[in-house]
């Protein structure tokens, strides 16, 4: 089994890379930042590169489609779902939370946008907030569905397969290195320093792919690991980027941020060890290596 899933995992990786390339070049080439709305199209294809890519592996190497599982899978998915789309709130309000009131951001409500009639920023950000949440969360499963169906629904348990050693920390680096050359050239996630941004979201992204993680093992299901993405694409890069502003708040918070960083991996600690606690009879060998990178392991 190990090296049949080393060669799907080689050849998924081979085809991530063959297909991304030409798409961050042309991303890069053009200096606009990933945001933009002249972006939008070349950002959809890139997140769906992953998911076309495990499609291709798995037709080729006749793997099926039946453990990546689309259903929610009962009150265990109902609640990693929920979990999932709570967290990125709990990441904002903590780690942005600090950085406004400790001067190190500025809480500033953007001119224009949604709500212009709420004079409390406060009350707007927090309507803003709630809507991004619950809705933003549902729409951005259009793109997040394309990075979660690869990285989590495929890769992750390829390296379980393959033996690798701590499958969910080596997720986590992929799918960082994956973002780090827009990282580079200053279009995404990046700080005054990009050398900087890059590691650090590097470190960002080992925390969150270790919850996305734990929760796809948890239950078996992708549905928690793409809403989670889905929801904190619409919180943190929605109302917690907009309302926020300050010549250093980039080196603070977002993706790369240094308080964002740190909630994070607190946060990812304190969800997988309640997760493990609870489950860790159903992650066979996964609860192990998961338990290992959380610092429960025995």
């Amino acid at each position: 089994m190990a090296v049949r899933a080393r060669t799907s995992l080689g050849m998924f990786l081979s085809l991530v890379v063959l297909g991304s390339t030409p798409l961050l070049w042309s991303i890069i080439a053009s200096g606009l930042p990933v945001e933009s709305p002249e972006m939008l199209p070349r950002m959809i294809a890139l997140m769906w590169v992953p998911a076309v890519a495990s499609v291709v592996t798995r037709l080729v190497r006749r793997e099926g489609f039946r453990d990546v599982s689309f259903r929610i899978g009962g009150w265990k998915g109902v609640r990693a779902v929920g979990l999932a789309v709570i967290f990125p709130a709990l990441v904002g309000l903590i780690a942005y939370g600090v950085a406004w009131g400790t001067g190190l951001a500025e809480f500033t409500p953007p001119a224009g946008g949604w709500f212009p009639g709420i004079g409390s920023p406060i009350l707007r950000f927090a309507a803003v907030a709630l809507v991004s949440m619950l809705v933003g969360s549902l729409v951005g499963v259009i793109t997040a569905a394309g990075e979660e169906i690869g990285w989590r629904g495929f890769m992750l348990t390829r390296l379980f397969d393959s033996g690798v050693p701590y499958p969910l920390l080596v997720s986590g680096i992929v799918w960082s290195l994956w973002h780090v050359p827009a990282i580079f050239s200053g279009q995404y996630a990046a700080g005054p320093y990009p050398w900087f941004s890059a590691l650090a979201f590097v470190a960002f992204g080992v925390g969150i792919s270790v919850f996305w993680g734990t929760l796809r093992l948890q239950t078996g299901s992708v549905w928690g690991a793409v809403l989670g993405h889905s929801s904190w694409n619409a919180l943190i890069e929605g109302p917690f980027t907009s309302y926020t502003h300050g010549t250093q708040s980039a080196l603070w918070v977002g993706e790369s941020g240094i308080i964002v960083v740190i909630v994070v991996g607190m946060l990812t600690f304190a969800c997988v060890n309640t997760v493990l606690r609870t489950r860790r009879d159903r992650l066979g060998g996964a609860s192990e290596a998961a338990a290992q990178l959380a610092g429960t392991a025995s």
